[in-house]
């Protein structure tokens, strides 16, 4: 019994035709769930995307559009994890590509998640009027997810990173963080009088009424960045909720767009994207230069996959030139949970051999490199104590 459910999997998984030669009959479910896999892994051999089969008994199903059958069987057969996995792959065939992101009632079956906000990114002023409200309501609820799952850590992190970073042991009296203060003299604590006597005293100082690092995300918005772009604006907008933390959100391509604005409704901030088309990485840098105002203060994210399409040599020069202005540079490859990114080599080691560290960056680690970068730590040291690996390093 359990050798013919292995054979069942393995039929399922290499499909018909040669495979069918497993000797056992698939239940009537098995064949629905075969029929799903088979229009969309088949879907190269056949040049057509043919799901007709329905699962009402009175056929009341079949004049739906068979995307839309096959959107919601698959969310029937499979894990949540797997759905998104084969939409994923769905979303790379233009033909359902298109009927998934421009029909309202097809988009409403889809089940959210970042890639389906890139590629909503990318289609842009593709969409229809008639589609816009649902794909806004697809962005929101991804927004809304991501939120509630990178918020509290990134705060958490940046809020102990600048509290650490402006710690003052000759505070003015209504400087001290009292809390603080408290813990650290416990042990000063005096029995006859009933108090502590603080001989420590901690406060954060003049500079936390005003902001204590400047942060730039400076993103790539070329076609292959769309994941990255929507972690991006999720984590730019948190950072931008914190009082001591002035962020700035640039978006480029062979143009420049300051969206920092848009930082207060990271649902706009997304639909202010504009995926796909050329890169021109010296053109951003110029751009960052113009704003930065305090370099020694001032952290610099560019994500990118440094596959310049503009001036190679000045792009280079602008990148050192921000570093010797004393800006934290750091080169994210890729900001999303897909792995080991493309990139351009040659310009990755000329990156890091001018120390600007150049690595991908998974979602959960990201709040914990901005509180070191805030803390100015080295950071090619602490990629590898949390088992980055750097590029561009021989």
């Amino acid at each position: 019994m359990e050798n013919e459910e292995q054979l069942k999997k393995w039929r399922l998984i290499l499909g018909g035709d040669e495979a069918d030669g497993i000797g056992c009959q698939l239940s009537d479910s098995e064949m629905q769930i075969d029929k799903a896999l088979t229009a969309l892994y088949d879907f190269d051999k056949k040049q057509k995307f043919d799901y007709t089969q329905s699962k009402s008994k009175g056929g009341s199903e079949g004049s739906r559009p068979s995307v839309a059958r096959w959107l919601g069987d698959i969310r029937s057969y499979f894990p949540q994890s797997v759905v998104k996995v084969m939409q994923n792959d769905a979303l790379k065939h233009p033909e359902l590509q298109r009927k998934m992101m421009l029909e309202p009632e097809i988009l409403e079956q889809t089940t959210p998640d970042v890639h389906l906000v890139a590629t909503l990114m990318e289609l842009g002023k593709l969409i229809p009027e008639k589609t816009k409200d649902t794909a806004r309501r697809v962005v929101e609820k991804v927004v809304d997810e991501l939120m509630q799952k990178l918020e509290q850590k990134t705060i958490a992190a940046l809020s102990g990173a600048l509290n650490r970073s402006v710690r003052n042991y000759r505070p003015r009296y209504n400087e001290i963080d009292w809390n603080t203060t408290i813990r650290k003299n416990l042990k000063h604590y005096q029995p006859d009088y009933k108090t502590i006597i603080p001989e420590v005293k901690v406060g954060y100082g003049r500079k936390a009424k005003r902001s204590l690092k400047d942060i730039v995300l400076c993103l790539d918005q070329s076609g292959s960045m769309g994941t990255s772009v929507v972690y991006s604006g999720i984590f730019g907008a948190v950072m931008a909720s914190l009082p001591n933390v002035k962020t700035k959100m640039v978006v480029f391509d062979t143009q420049v767009a300051d969206l920092t604005e848009d930082l207060q409704d990271p649902v706009d901030l997304l639909f202010g994207v504009q995926l796909g088309g050329g890169t021109d990485i010296n053109l951003a840098l110029q751009y960052c230069q113009e704003i930065i105002k305090k370099p020694d203060d001032t952290i610099l994210v560019l994500i990118t996959d440094l596959f310049e399409g503009g001036n190679l040599e000045q792009m280079k020069k602008r990148a050192v030139a921000l570093v010797e202005s004393g800006v934290q540079v750091i080169c994210l490859l890729a900001l999303n949970d897909d792995g080991s990114p493309s990139y351009e080599p040659s310009n990755a080691k000329f990156f890091s051999q001018h120390n600007i560290p150049v690595f991908a960056c998974t979602p959960d680690i990201f709040p914990d490199l901005m509180a070191s970068a805030i803390q100015k730590k080295d950071l090619f040291q602490w990629a590898g104590e949390n088992d980055i690996v750097l590029k561009g390093i021989s």
